[in-house]
């Protein structure tokens, strides 16, 4: 999957989910449930962002941005973690 065109206004999708579960964090969601809102977070953006692209028709379309929208918080949660490894040393 390719998330590099999924602009919004001119801002990554990828980074709006990475400052919402960032934005969770602070208000003190952890552990499993930050794992699972970041994943709905990732699935619901997901999933508005290819309605704006093209209204869905039919299970297909549905379950492409399902999917998208899952590889999307897969990708932002992946990325998280990255950086995150990256600065603690």
């Amino acid at each position: 999957m390719d998330f590099s065109n999924a602009l919004v206004a001119g801002i990554p999708l990828v980074l709006v989910v990475i400052g919402l579960v960032e934005w969770s964090k602070r208000l003190g969601v952890s552990g499993k449930p930050l794992m699972v809102l970041s994943m709905l977070i990732g699935v619901v953006l997901g999933v508005l962002y290819q309605f704006s692209q093209q209204p869905l028709e039919g299970f297909s379309a549905w379950f492409g941005a399902v999917v998208y929208g899952l590889g999307l918080g897969l990708v932002a949660s992946g990325i998280y973690d990255a950086a995150r490894s990256a600065t603690k040393g």
